[in-house]
């Protein structure tokens, strides 16, 4: 198989799986036990702290541990007091997209932040956020259908200068660009263990302290009290390692994927009907979302998916409704080539020879006759 949906999830490092299964075999105790098993385990949660709060450069206690990037996005949501005004841009995660919905359901006002063709947060579109005056704003760092990096450093300030609290979902930059949390300017910073090669079922939230977060579960008093439950130890554990060699291997990584990205772009182009979406903004190195006139996404992932290659619809279609992406739609691409959406999203182990293969076997599909 040729896997192409790294931004889907990522296969577990085999070096975070070793540095696991201790956690899964011998060190099983409740990280919460006062004896030595349960110190010795509560030791391995505090050095995965560690690990991710030197990748991205904050201390180890702004650091909360989740079961994954959506509760991050989540438990961000909470900082915001009742009935205040609430700002997101128009390409978030549903993670982000469906709480908000649930908040002003509730009674919060809420308004999306336009984006421009290549889906880019606009000038324009955080000024007149301003004068909105809501009490939190979420704009996510890169995103997980086009790739495109936001300008959140620049914004971020802006917005706290206006006394605005400031989220950003990090899940799909983490790993292939640089993200440091300072320099961003947020409050708040969502990520996730399974796009980085650790494993699913562990994420984490980056806070400013007196951020005024309000926990989601009750019933223990772990993760400073913001998220009760028995730790997901191998989880995180594995994280830290995870985030140790995304930190280490960072350059070396971007190098190699942005490598394949140009040569897949570059065979991509001289495909008859081809669109490059996004592709005069910033993006990962690692993602490109095509669409091709006259296709159908899910048929031609489908087709893909029955001579081994795996790739991901960039149509988006919500319990079977048709509906296209609505990261496309907001960027005023048209329902029908919004429907025929790939997406291709790279990762350390592919070849320029998985290129060439992917991008030959493409062109016989779409080529009629």
């Amino acid at each position: 198989m040729i896997y192409f949906d790294h931004n889907a999830t990522t296969q577990v490092d085999d070096r975070v799986l070793e540095t696991m299964m201790p956690f899964l075999k011998m060190f099983f105790g409740n990280p919460s036990s006062l004896y030595r098993h349960g110190r010795l385990v509560r030791s391995a949660i505090d050095s995965a702290r560690e690990q991710l709060a030197a990748l991205v450069g904050v201390q180890p206690t702004q650091v909360i541990f989740t079961s994954g990037g959506t509760e991050a996005n989540n438990l961000a949501l909470t900082a915001i007091k009742s009935e205040s005004k609430l700002a997101i841009s128009a390409v978030e995660h549903p993670s982000i997209t469906e709480p908000a919905e649930h908040l002003a359901s509730l009674g919060h006002e809420l308004k999306l932040i336009g984006v421009d063709r290549n889906g880019r947060v606009t000038q324009e579109a955080i000024a007149e956020i301003i004068r909105y005056r809501p009490a939190l704003v979420s704009i996510m760092l890169a995103n997980n259908e086009t790739g495109v990096i936001q300008d959140v450093a620049h914004y971020a300030h802006q917005l706290r200068d206006k006394g605005i609290i400031v989220h950003t979902d990090a899940v799909q930059a983490l790993g292939k660009i640089q993200v440091h949390y300072n320099h961003l300017g947020v409050h708040m910073m969502s990520l996730s263990s399974h796009k980085i090669y650790g494993p699913k079922g562990c994420g984490a939230l980056i806070f400013e302290k007196g951020v005024g977060l309000k926990p989601m579960l009750f019933g223990g008093g772990q993760e400073q009290t913001l998220r009760a439950g028995t730790e997901n130890v191998p989880a995180i554990v594995g994280f830290g390692k995870a985030a140790e060699l995304a930190g280490s291997e960072l350059a070396q990584r971007a190098e190699h994927l942005l490598k394949l990205r140009k040569l897949l772009e570059d065979r991509l182009t001289v495909i008859p009907g081809m669109s490059i979406f996004s592709k005069e903004a910033e993006r990962s190195p690692n993602t490109v979302q095509f669409g091709i006139e006259d296709m159908d996404g899910e048929m031609l992932l489908m087709k893909l998916d029955q001579k081994g290659i795996a790739v991901s619809s960039g149509s988006a279609c919500a319990s079977g409704g048709g509906k296209p992406s609505q990261v496309l739609a907001a960027m005023g691409v048209a329902a029908g080539l919004a429907k025929s959406a790939i997406r291709i999203s790279l990762g350390k182990a592919n070849t320029e020879a998985e290129i060439i293969e992917f991008t030959n076997l493409l062109e016989t599909l779409v080529t009629p006759g």
